[in-house]
């Protein structure tokens, strides 16, 4: 398999975790074009900060995303939904990446950040429970293999990715590293959008445009 393959292969893998509503819809209408562009959709969140806002994380293959990324996807991205016009509404439109402490929506997200802590949310209950905190095994088919701690000591579970509502890294010092030294290694002295290095600020990459 040649390297062009294995870059379809990946842009075309799906998302396991996915939106509801008018995310949803939004989300339909614009991986197809993403994946044209070379990039892979993360999450799409319309919510109604500011008036209404459509947020979009978006990635590369490889997890970067750059200035670059965000402008491209954005200027490709704010006629198509014109076009197609799923928000009834104006909206202001933000792109950016999935940031350090990021949302994992595919199975090759599971398993590329074993080791760190995550937390998820689960619409279906696993053992009773629909939260839990611990540190991401890996993956073993569409299935999450998660640590936490019990009563008699630390139990591992095995939690269905498709009925997690969120599932989401926990920004820690470890964390923190590893992203800064990924960004570098694939950037090549470029700074990616990834190096946000506090999950409540903006990621730096973000593209914004307004639609009223």
């Amino acid at each position: 398999m040649n390297e062009h393959e294995t870059t379809n292969e990946q842009l075309e893998e799906p998302r396991l975790i996915g939106e509801k509503g008018i995310s949803a819809r939004v989300a339909a209408i614009i991986e197809p074009v993403l994946i044209g562009l070379g990039y892979r959709l993360v999450r799409v969140k319309v919510s109604g900060r500011d008036g209404c806002t459509v947020q979009i994380m978006a990635e590369r293959p490889d997890g970067t995303f750059l200035i670059e990324d965000c402008e491209t996807a954005s200027r490709v991205l704010s006629p198509t939904l014109d076009v197609e016009d799923p928000i009834q509404t104006g909206y202001r439109l933000e792109l950016s990446s999935p940031g350090i402490d990021r949302p994992l929506v595919r199975r090759s997200d599971f398993e590329r950040n074993a080791g760190h802590e995550i937390k998820i949310e689960m619409d279906v209950p696993v053992e009773r429970r629909k939260r839990f905190r611990g540190v991401l095994l890996g993956a073993e088919g569409d299935y999450a293999k998660i640590r936490v701690d019990a009563e008699g000591g630390p139990v591992e579970i095995k939690a269905p990715i498709r009925d997690m509502s969120e599932a989401k890294l926990v920004l820690t010092d470890a964390l923190v590293a590893q992203s800064l030294k990924r960004g570098k290694d694939a950037a090549r002295g470029a700074k990616p959008a990834q190096e946000n290095q506090n999950s409540n600020s903006p990621h730096p990459a973000a593209a914004s445009r307004s639609n009223v």
